[in-house]
């Protein structure tokens, strides 16, 4: 008999799952039939649900339903690859908020053409990202990128070498690594 699997993922640990949750299991997927995760990337790894549910959730004539492509994969390439195994293994897939089907041609082709709009958004999106962090970063002081204020004291170290202490008595003394001390030693 097949089933409905339902596939959600949100990008952040604050972020919450409960809304594609509700969505998907209002479509009529089964409570015990959903994959869901907090995931962030534009690569595969780390996404253990959908490993799962791609390795042992699915079978041949089952539905995979999620709320949005991006939502099931972050880059064209990803999509392909992934529509690729669900075909494979005889497995439908349905998106709830864009008119994903394919089971034919023409649902092929929108498929990967939403792919590919998803993938040109979330570059375009990476690229303000990087733009803005540069000139948050040519400003100067006032970044909030420049990094955390340094914990140690770098004249300090040199102070207490330069009173014939070794790294490893100054690294005890200071609680921080012998390597923090060789790394302030040797600039």
């Amino acid at each position: 008999m097949s089933e409905l699997i339902g596939y959600a993922r949100v990008s952040s640990r604050s972020q919450s799952l409960d809304v594609q949750e509700a969505s998907l299991t209002n479509a009529g997927v089964k409570p015990e039939h959903l994959y869901m995760e907090k995931v962030s990337g534009r690569k595969r790894e780390g996404r253990a649900a959908l490993e799962d549910m791609l390795a042992r959730g699915i079978r041949k004539g089952d539905t995979v339903v999620c709320t949005r492509l991006d939502r099931l994969a972050r880059s064209t390439r990803d999509l392909l690859q992934i529509a690729q195994t669900l075909e494979d293994k005889g497995v439908n897939l349905k998106v709830l908020e864009q008119p994903v089907d394919t089971t034919n041609a023409a649902g092929k082709l929108f498929f990967t053409i939403l792919g590919a709009f998803g993938e040109f958004e979330a570059s375009i999106r990476a690229e303000r990202q990087r733009e803005g962090i540069d000139a948050a970063l040519a400003k100067g002081t006032d970044s909030p990128f420049k990094g955390r204020p340094p914990t140690i004291d770098g004249e300090q170290v040199a102070a207490m070498k330069s009173n014939g202490m070794s790294p490893s008595a100054i690294a005890k003394q200071l609680g921080i690594a012998r390597s923090s001390v060789y790394r302030y030693l040797n600039t």
